[in-house]
C-alpha cells in the first residue's frame, strides 16, 4: 500500500476537501459541506482526517463520537488514486482516532443501494445490522428523499 500522510484538516485544506467530496460523489443537495466541515471542526469530539499523497489531498474521513458510539462520514478517496489502499488506510486512521479516545464501537451509515461501498466495508470486517435509521430535520427543512 502507498503511504498517506494523515492529519487533521487545516484551513488551507477546505477547498481541496470539498472538491474531493464532489469528485467522489459524496455531496448531496441537502448537505452543505462547508457547514459540515465547520461543525466538525468546532466539536471537541470530532475532526476531519485528511490523507495527503505527494502533497495532494487524496483521502478524507470525518470522524467523531457522541460519548457512546463513534461515527464516520465523508469517507472518500481521490478517484485517480483508487486501488492504492487509501480507503483502508483512512478508515484505519479513523478507527485509531476513536480508539485513542476510548470509543469501543463504530457505527456506519451506507446507502442501501450502494453495493460497492457496502462491499468495501464488509471487506474491512463491518457487518450489516438489523437496525432502521430514522431522521428528522431540526432546522425546519422539509424531509428529503434520500434513496
Amino acid at each position: 500500500m502507498a503511504e498517506l500522510q494523515i492529519s487533521d484538516i487545516t484551513d488551507e485544506d477546505v477547498t481541496a476537501v470539498i472538491t474531493l467530496w464532489q469528485r467522489s460523489g459524496l455531496l448531496r443537495p441537502w448537505n452543505d459541506p462547508e457547514k459540515d466541515i465547520a461543525f466538525a471542526r468546532s466539536a471537541d469530539g470530532a475532526t476531519i482526517l485528511v490523507g495527503r499523497y505527494d502533497g495532494a489531498v487524496a483521502a478524507t474521513a470525518m470522524v467523531g463520537h457522541d460519548g457512546h458510539r463513534g461515527g464516520v462520514y465523508y469517507v472518500s478517496t481521490d478517484p485517480d488514486f483508487r486501488g492504492k489502499g487509501f480507503g483502508r488506510t483512512i478508515m484505519q486512521a479513523a478507527e485509531d482516532w476513536l480508539r485513542d479516545r476510548g470509543v469501543w464501537k463504530l457505527n456506519l451509515i451506507v446507502r442501501g443501494s450502494n453495493q460497492q461501498v457496502r462491499g468495501f466495508y464488509e471487506a474491512l470486517g463491518y457487518r450489516t445490522t438489523d437496525n432502521v435509521q430514522l431522521e428528522r430535520w431540526l432546522d425546519g427543512r422539509a424531509p428529503v428523499e434520500t434513496h
